[in-house]
């Protein structure tokens, strides 16, 4: 009897010691987490190492760990709401996310406002969004076939990013777009297609629906306006 009892107390023993370890690695965590984050913040075992950044297009990551505003020095438990805030008021920048990953390296995620068109600024060219807001990407780094716009404004780019979104085929075709009143013209493969400031995607797929006709009938066209509900107006030559 004295023997067996000896047995099972070897064995209950390991198992004993492993529950403790892993009871004292949950407090311990909590104790890090949540009761000694100044004194965390000085270790330089967590030190920030390494930043891991995707979403980027047009950004240029340096811009994106400048933003943080976090010093070299700096831990995974610095203050990342901060860091994260001042990350989104980056221009060009919709949205950002910060996370730590221990030991010492920042995880981000991006989401980047979308160029549709290039407009001339100065001697130089810039991208707009669709706001038709100039925004801090720098088109000779990320060299986009877009739209050229006559000037930064904002009922061109929302016609041209209504577009982008419905029809990307038909936004790959365009050259140059301008406006004439409250009206977007539109350069599209040396043809011209007029749209009112508020495109929608069926007054797209009309266009495109009569141009596609037009061209299985072989009949050639200068202007094809979609500006008036219900209806496509064919101009042969202007």
């Amino acid at each position: 009897m004295a023997e067996r009892s000896l047995k099972t107390a070897g064995v209950r023993y390991p198992r004993l010691r492993l529950s403790l370890k892993l009871f004292a690695a949950v407090i311990t965590g909590g104790l890090v987490w949540l009761g000694a984050p100044e004194v965390l913040q000085r270790l330089d075992f967590f030190r920030i190492r390494r930043v891991e950044i995707a979403g980027l297009q047009y950004l240029a990551p340096a811009k994106v760990i400048a933003a943080l505003e976090l010093d070299s020095e700096a831990t995974v438990f610095a203050d990342l709401t901060a860091a994260g805030r001042h990350l989104r008021a980056l221009p060009g920048v919709i949205s950002a996310d910060v996370r730590r990953r221990l030991p010492g390296t920042l995880e981000i995620v991006v989401v980047e406002a979308v160029p549709v068109a290039l407009a001339l600024r100065g001697s130089r060219m810039a991208l707009l969004d669709s706001s038709g807001t100039v925004l801090p990407f720098d088109p000779a780094a990320s060299a986009p076939d877009l739209p050229v716009a006559a000037s930064a404004d904002g009922k061109v780019a929302r016609v041209l990013a209504r577009i982008q979104q419905h029809d990307p085929a038909l936004f790959a075709r365009i050259r140059t777009a301008w406006r004439v009143k409250d009206d977007v013209l539109l350069d599209v493969d040396g043809r011209r297609f007029w749209f009112g400031p508020a495109v929608t995607a069926e007054d797209i797929r009309a266009v495109m629906a009569v141009a596609q006709d037009l061209a299985r009938q072989g009949r050639t066209y200068q202007e094809l306006d979609g500006r008036y509900p219900g209806q496509v107006i064919v101009r042969a030559g202007v």
